[in-house]
């Protein structure tokens, strides 16, 4: 897509039809920007019903940077019960024997287009960039995602148990992302949409955008472009939520509430802190410039994506609670990811409060994030950090958890959390090892070898992939 470091001193000095409602009319939006944004297009995801599962003396990355041997794992009615030794088997329970085998908690990709921009796909359903205006807040990447996109089914294959979509980057503002369980078969958006967690917003920094719109001889052209463009639209916005929050306190003065803008919409809930900024942007000094003009405004950025100099400055990102989310060894593509380096995700991870994760933004490198962790694990060994294998699955679960704003649902296997369960046949930091079971909030969702009908109208009568194979 367009798109796109504490040895560390040492090393590197609502389904709702459009919450249409309260102003009386089935087809005016309310003015009541925050109170309808909150309800559109409601999650209808149901938790599939499954026997309680009991997994049996496998070795445990918890997703939380601990690793136990001949460790039991048990789940049921979608929750996780039991991480120890010797556990007893709920009443009904599937028993799986985890001999030689290793469990982890489901991956989650932080930055995808799945739906989007469909796999394989076409021009003609290649939804995911509104390229018409360099503010396109206003747009929502869920109202684009096709259920039937058959990269959810590898990407479940892969131990992926939640994903982000997001938006294209050749935008200021790309519009809102959404976070998706790849919930296989279902015919609507919303059977997917992960319950209650936050949206996004989708800012883009540097070459797209400048490129794009200056190849229009319009604003934005460069980056001082850029940074007018979102310094511009946060100042409307943080009127506009002025005289929303004014009209609702009410009183004799109270002014009438502004006509709701679908585009300010999305900016306030971010000043609000309702909705989290996801970043493209590559150099370092950049991303210190998004980081000032959060602070102008009073926002937070969760994450800034693709992050190439990320380790230029690991120590600001961490210093202000902001994750990176990157690949483990791509960069050089254009000017402005050209100074990348193999241990980039390793020295970000390194200070304290870091947030560093593995992403995909790729059909295909959704497939094997895991490997993507083994190979900045590697490099970041290689360079004298310390990295256990239990903690590189950390930038897999529980940091993109935190990215998204889902961290106290999923992300760890920890008793009371979703189990979102895989079960591999080799430590999964290992290019040999397969996702052999993926468990999503307690259910079966893939068992390598299986054979059933496959989920996608794409691909119906092609069985070479329907055993999973």
């Amino acid at each position: 897509m367009l798109s796109g470091k504490k040895t560390w001193t040492a090393l590197m000095g609502g389904l709702a039809l459009a919450a249409c409602a309260s102003t009386g009319s089935s087809t005016t939006p309310s003015n009541d920007a925050a109170a309808t944004s909150s309800v559109a297009f409601p999650s209808t995801y149901e938790r599939r019903a499954y026997a309680p599962v009991l997994i049996r003396g496998a070795t445990v990355f918890d997703g939380d940077g601990n690793e136990f041997a001949n460790t039991d794992v048990t789940f049921e009615n979608g929750r996780i019960t039991g991480v120890g030794q010797n556990l007893a088997a709920p009443a009904g329970a599937e028993i799986v024997d985890g001999r030689g085998k290793f469990v982890t908690p489901g991956i989650i990709d932080a930055h995808s287009h799945l739906g989007d921009y469909p796999s394989p796909g076409i021009q003609a359903n290649s939804d995911g960039n509104e390229v018409t205006q360099p503010n396109t807040a206003e747009v929502w990447a869920e109202h684009s995602v096709w259920p039937q996109d058959p990269g959810f089914q590898r990407a479940v294959a892969g131990g992926i148990t939640a994903l982000h979509i997001l938006p294209g980057s050749a935008n200021l503002f790309g519009g809102r992302g959404t976070t998706l369980r790849p919930v296989l078969g279902v015919a609507t958006m919303q059977q997917m949409k992960f319950p209650n967690a936050p949206q996004s917003l989708k800012m883009a920094c540097g070459e797209n955008p400048s490129r794009v719109y200056g190849a229009r001889n319009q604003s934005p052209a460069t980056d001082m472009g850029n940074v007018a463009g979102w310094r511009q639209a946060f100042a409307r916005a943080t009127e506009y939520n002025r005289n929303l929050e004014r009209s609702r306190a009410g009183g004799a003065n109270a002014p009438r509430a502004p006509d709701r803008d679908l585009e300010l919409d999305t900016l306030a809930g971010v000043l609000r802190g309702e909705i989290r900024v996801q970043w493209h942007c590559y150099r370092a000094n950049e991303m210190a410039i998004g980081l000032d003009i959060a602070e102008e405004f009073g926002f937070q950025v969760a994450a800034f994506h693709h992050a190439v100099e990320a380790y230029k400055i690991a120590d600001l990102l961490a210093e202000h609670g902001t994750c990176a989310a990157m690949w483990a060894d791509w960069w050089g593509f254009k000017m402005e990811a050209y100074d990348g380096i193999r241990e980039n995700i390793p020295f970000v991870d390194a200070p304290d409060n870091s947030c560093a994760i593995v992403h995909s933004d790729s059909a295909v490198g959704i497939q094997r994030l895991n490997q993507e962790a083994a190979k900045a694990m590697s490099d970041g060994r290689r360079a004298g950090l310390e990295i256990s294998r239990a903690h590189a699955w950390t930038w897999l679960s529980r940091n993109p958890a935190r990215a998204l704003g889902i961290e106290n649902e999923t992300g760890t296997l920890s008793v009371g959390k979703a189990a979102d369960v895989v079960v591999w046949s080799a430590d999964p930091l290992s290019s040999y090892a397969v996702a052999e079971r993926v468990y999503m909030d307690g259910a079966l969702a893939h068992e390598r070898g299986a054979s059933r009908l496959p989920p996608s109208d794409f691909e119906l009568g092609q069985t070479a992939w329907s055993t999973g194979q």
